[in-house]
């Protein structure tokens, strides 16, 4: 089973910044990636839509025999989940739990605020996920919507983003929370944006490299780890692979090879 690829999906860009972390974490891994450009974004989606999803494209990680799949959507973690574990015979990995346990260990006054999507804020998987591991945290969360759409259109450079931005996160700042839950896996191309607005007393957490982390623990624990070579990506989208690609290569400054085309069985 070494030899047999991770797979990791998102609604789209987002989750490239989780394969850029497990990239750095595990060099000799071979990871498939698969963007459901077609959907995106899942947060404003209802829970069986985004469920449905999210089987599909387990089914076809599953049919490509990876030994791991992991859920870098953090929407697809909140609602879908416990379906997937249930659904699919391969480990599913989310990014929820890893971002929990990042906050409560970064937190100083125990003020934790989660910027998400409508999906995963309506969920409460953060707020359960922190309490599971300090009661006495206060958790305050934020939808921020637009978030997603600016990542999608690159204009996260763009004097829009810090508008918007600003808006978000003027709540979050009057919640006096010192550590602030990246809660979807687009926001982090935002983070020069809202360090910004927030300021340097406030921690952001990137739950990237933590996941990257526990995927690499969770692998070695199973005698599973590739351990020599190097790896290779592979890269699905499920609707217009070019551009995909293109907004990719500007985002991550990086090249990630040919896209394909993958269109989702539902």
């Amino acid at each position: 089973m070494k030899k047999q690829p991770i797979g990791v999906f998102d609604s789209g860009l987002g989750g490239l910044t989780i394969l850029n972390a497990l990239r750095r974490e595990l060099p000799q891994e071979d990871l498939i990636y698969f963007g459901d450009t077609a959907n995106v974004p899942y947060g404003s989606k209802s829970k069986a839509a985004v469920t449905r999803f999210s089987l599909a494209i387990a089914r076809f990680l599953q049919q490509e025999n990876v030994k791991l799949i992991i859920v870098a959507c953090n929407t697809a973690s909140a609602q879908a989940l416990a379906e997937l574990r249930k659904q699919i015979s391969v480990p599913v990995m989310g990014v929820i739990e890893p971002g929990a346990q990042k906050a409560v260990q970064t937190t100083r006054n125990g003020r934790i605020a989660v910027l998400g999507t409508e999906g995963t804020v309506k969920s409460g998987a953060y707020p359960k996920a922190v309490a599971k591991r300090n009661k006495k945290a206060r958790v305050f969360q934020q939808a921020c919507p637009l978030f997603v759409p600016l990542v999608e259109e690159n204009w996260g450079k763009k004097p829009a983003a810090g508008l918007i931005a600003g808006e978000y996160l003027a709540p979050v700042k009057k919640s006096g929370a010192d550590t602030v839950i990246l809660g979807c896996t687009h926001y982090p191309v935002l983070k020069p944006v809202i360090a910004k607005i927030l300021g340097k007393n406030v921690t952001l957490v990137d739950s990237a490299d933590t996941l990257a982390e526990a995927a690499r623990a969770f692998l070695t624990a199973r005698g599973q780890a590739e351990t020599k070579g190097k790896g290779r990506v592979r890269v699905y989208a499920s609707d217009d692979p070019k551009r995909f690609k293109r907004l990719a290569e500007y985002l991550l400054a990086d090249r990630i090879g040919a896209v394909r085309l993958k269109k989702l069985n539902q």
